[in-house]
């Protein structure tokens, strides 16, 4: 169907509100969804949703006004709504929305054979299932999902990007005795999901966290998951790279560009064109085409992440860094894929204290980046192999210093929400334990 036809609706809301302010933009998205889970190891039924949002926001004169619907037969009301609330908002430098640009049109996120129906959901609990039968332990709950998304976003610059999306969701809980295993996948593709895998991994934590020993307190060098990594990553470390951070002075990086933050051997970039990645896109969430911004080149601090009213603000241009959380919300500063690079070797060689989660992260403090969290399903490790599964301890640190004590990356990464990440070898780090 072509686009005049499909959202003619969306042409008369910007032609309307371009009567009465600057600049309008819209923000319509809608999709399919089918989700199952888990009690113990019965399979509950199967649901499936169709959802759609709208949002609005409008510019004039420097305020910025916003509204949202999931009803887009009402689209007057909310642009009604928008335009009011930017008569409240202080005015600010604003540059612009950007102006259309001719972007390629294959989707880099969508996979035709991802087919939302509850059958396809159950036969993924299946999976899980069978893979969780390969260690004694007893499943809690798990869930499998599926989903399909258009997002449609149009501006008055003649901006008219569609993009489709869809997504494969698996988690599995397992516990022995006291002791609890914990994995998940997720990818926008089928073929780059392992079910068989996530059940396994789960049961096996809980079974050999079972038998979980004692450490003494000391210093030790660790090996940190992706799924710790990106704990640490997400909570303190990425947040400092935001310029609205930076420029309201809540970033430990606000006067170091072009100063050494890291080890040298480190690398950290926005990538939202990698191929296979789950959050590849050409434009961000206000239309801005993507491109790789590189934040940390070889330890060196050279770029902060911006969104288009955080850099018309300041004096910078867009990183294309906008992101949203959904329809309703004004667009804020994130990241698409954010990749930690540098040279990858074999990191568990040596006897190691392998981690694989943390509990707590989320309480590290983000200008100084100390933390203090507690340990989950942690190994010693050597060769390669799980060894002797540690009980309850705690690690505390400096998540900006840790990257200051790099002993290496592992060859082989992992997806983890919008992080692309190794495992990396973190030398004498505090461990409190007995």
């Amino acid at each position: 169907m072509r686009w005049w036809v499909a959202v003619a609706w969306i042409e008369e809301l910007i032609k309307v509100g371009q009567k009465t302010v600057d600049e309008v933009e819209v923000f319509f998205v809608q999709g399919t969804s089918v989700s199952a889970d888990l009690r113990n190891r019965k399979i509950s039924l199967a649901t499936t949703a169709y959802d759609c949002g709208l949002g609005i926001r409008t510019i004039h004169e420097g305020r910025i006004g916003s509204s949202g619907t999931n009803d887009p037969a009402r689209w007057r009301e909310c642009l009604d709504a928008a335009i009011a609330s930017s008569r409240l908002a202080t005015p600010m430098k604003w540059d612009g929305l950007p102006d259309a640009r001719p972007l390629a049109q294959e989707a880099l996120t969508f996979d035709a054979n991802v087919k939302i129906d509850p059958v396809v959901a159950r036969d993924l609990l299946v999976a899980m299932l069978a893979g969780a039968d390969e260690h004694p332990a007893e499943v809690t709950s798990g869930s499998a999902g599926l989903s399909a998304a258009e997002v449609t976003l149009a501006n008055s610059h003649g901006v008219r990007y569609t993009n489709h999306h869809t997504g494969v969701s698996l988690s599995l809980e397992a516990i022995v005795s006291q002791s609890t295993g914990y994995e998940f996948d997720h990818s926008w593709s089928l073929d780059r999901i392992d079910p068989a895998s996530v059940g396994e991994r789960a049961t096996f934590y809980a079974c050999e966290s079972a038998e979980g020993k004692d450490i003494p307190s000391g210093d030790y060098d660790i090996l940190l998951s992706p799924l710790a990594y990106a704990e640490l990553l997400g909570n303190v470390f990425v947040p400092a790279l935001s310029g609205r951070n930076v420029h309201a002075g809540r970033s430990r990086f606000a006067s170091l560009i072009g100063t050494t933050v890291t080890d040298p051997q480190l690398s950290m970039y926005d990538d939202p064109l990698l191929p296979g990645a789950n959050g590849s896109t050409r434009w961000d969430a206000e239309g801005t085409p993507t491109k790789r911004v590189d934040f940390i080149r070889d330890g060196v601090l050279e770029s902060f992440a911006y969104d288009i009213r955080t850099a018309s603000r300041y004096g910078k241009q867009s990183t294309a860094n906008a992101v949203r959380g959904g329809y309703g919300g004004l667009p804020l500063i994130g990241h698409h894929n954010f990749v930690v690079a540098g040279r990858r070797d074999t990191v568990d060689d040596e006897r190691i204290l392998y981690i694989h989660n943390m509990v707590g992260a989320h309480t590290a403090n983000p200008m100084s980046g100390e933390f203090s969290v507690e340990l989950s399903n942690a190994f010693w490790m050597e060769d390669g192999v799980f060894q002797e599964p540690v009980r309850s301890a705690m690690l505390s640190g400096n998540a900006f210093d840790i990257h200051n004590a790099v002993g290496g990356l592992s060859r082989k990464t992992r997806s983890i929400g919008s992080f692309v990440l190794p495992s990396v070898k973190i030398e004498k780090q505090r461990i409190i334990g007995k």
